[in-house]
């Protein structure tokens, strides 16, 4: 039986010569043949029948799709438009004769694939909203699969020419996260950045907090960070391994609570805390492959649900912890919030995409624990 994930990556690898391609990959079932050129082009409209990489299920070792790739270039000016394996399945590369990119595009980010996990909405929607404004291929991973799915129908209605898709899953649950990258690289062909951002809070001091929550917390906040980067890093070494020039990027949104400890917010601090420790030794273990990994330690969100939401929101549960002496009302608690910050302000989606975009353009920068908070926490 063919592995597809580890076939599919690196034949999206040595394809993408000028610029990063994506892939689709059908494979054979009773209902699918693909027994000849006539079904493959009822797979997908970019297959051309005359540009065809025809291999068999024994020729699909790296060391033999890099011969067969060199072989095709050596008498093709552009990729095929697809990769025919007799009796497997076919992966549609796609894009091969796109025309030049919009103006809106930035090259930093433009043709990347990115995953963005709790991507339905607060900060993860906003990234990938503005990620896919510039160019990337969005994936939205999320378990709200009705907001996912609207989001998705959101960027789709842009119409660009960048892929954007939904995949439901549960990062507490090794085995969702697995099957949630496998459909990325079917549907899209492999991965180059993966924004690690899904979370909960759950407020509460130490009489407060039941074990149960803080173990729950746990399992998101920082067991779900270490699955998304093994299942993610095992597909971009793939990638790197045939294409040894290529850089990927795991980041993980941290929190300035990663930073500083936080008051009867211990769980939440916690695993931010120990989200650092994970980044600073996956980027010591992975930079080789080229993938760089770096946390980004954003401020108060103060306009996303985290923060806003009129029933569970962290400004209505820090009334009633009594976090904020004084207070009466739920305006209480985000002024004093934000005379905490010297911006004068909470930290807004764009400032976090800036900070995005400036991890992926480096290439010789891993292992940090980016503050965009404002000036609220600084380095030491």
């Amino acid at each position: 039986m063919i592995d597809w994930t580890n076939i599919v990556p690196a034949i999206r690898m040595l394809a993408s010569r000028s610029s990063l391609l994506t892939c689709r990959t059908f494979i054979k079932t009773e209902k699918n043949s693909f027994e000849g050129i006539d079904d493959l082009k009822e797979l997908n409209e970019s297959i051309d029948e005359n540009s065809i990489l025809e291999l068999s299920a024994s020729d699909l070792d790296h060391p033999s799709l890099v011969k067969a790739f060199e072989y095709w270039f050596k008498t093709n000016e552009k990729a095929p438009s697809a990769v025919w394996i007799k009796g497997e399945g076919v992966i549609a590369i796609e894009n091969v004769a796109k025309e030049s990119e919009p103006e809106s595009f930035d090259r930093r980010i433009a043709n990347r694939i990115v995953l963005v996990t709790g991507g339905a909405q607060g900060f993860g929607g906003g990234i990938a909203e503005e990620l896919y404004q510039k160019g990337a291929h969005v994936v939205i991973a999320d378990m709200n699969a009705e907001a996912g799915n609207m989001m998705v129908s959101g960027l789709k209605a842009k119409k660009q020419s960048n892929k954007a898709f939904f995949v439901e899953v549960n990062v507490s649950d090794p085995a969702s996260v697995e099957r949630m990258v496998e459909k990325i690289v079917l549907e899209s062909g492999g991965l180059d950045v993966l924004i690690s951002n899904a979370g909960i809070l759950r407020a509460g001091g130490l009489d407060e907090m039941e074990p149960e929550t803080f173990e729950l917390m746990t399992k998101v906040n920082y067991m779900g960070y270490f699955y998304c980067a093994k299942y993610a890093s095992k597909i971009m070494k793939i990638q790197s391994s045939v294409d040894n020039g290529h850089f990927m990027d795991l980041i993980q949104i941290n929190s300035k609570s990663g930073l500083k400890g936080s008051n009867k917010n211990f769980a939440y601090a916690g695993g931010k805390f120990g989200g650092i420790g994970l980044t600073q030794s996956f980027a010591l273990e992975l930079m080789p492959n080229n993938i760089k990994v770096n946390s980004i330690c954003p401020g108060n969100f103060f306009d996303g649900p985290l923060w806003s939401d009129p029933e569970k929101g962290l400004f209505v549960q820090y009334l009633k912890a009594g976090k904020v002496p004084g207070a009466k009302s739920v305006a209480d608690v985000k002024a004093h919030y934000e005379n905490q910050v010297p911006a004068g302000r909470g930290c807004q989606v764009s400032d976090l995409v800036k900070a995005v975009l400036y991890v992926v353009e480096q290439e010789y920068e891993t292992g940090q624990a980016v503050p965009v908070t404002g000036g609220q926490e600084m380095l030491k």
